[in-house]
């Protein structure tokens, strides 16, 4: 069996695709794969408000989100 490139697997359709059956089995569930997110959970997020920076343009891209 030869050397699989997981990063590679993960990022390149094309080399996944290459992999064999059984070669695709044997890799581990990607690292950013589908999770369940409950009601309560997506209301507790705040990461795509502008309310935090509604007064000034200038904020940072980076959770801690500061605006000036």
């Amino acid at each position: 069996m030869k050397k699989i490139d997981l990063a590679r697997a993960f990022r390149d359709e094309d080399y996944y695709l290459g992999l064999t059956e059984s070669e695709r089995a044997s890799l581990p569930a990607h690292p950013s794969a589908m999770i369940e997110v409950s009601e309560d959970e997506l209301r507790a997020v705040a990461g795509a408000t502008t309310e935090a920076c509604s007064v000034t343009a200038i904020c940072t891209p980076c959770p801690p989100r500061q605006c000036f």
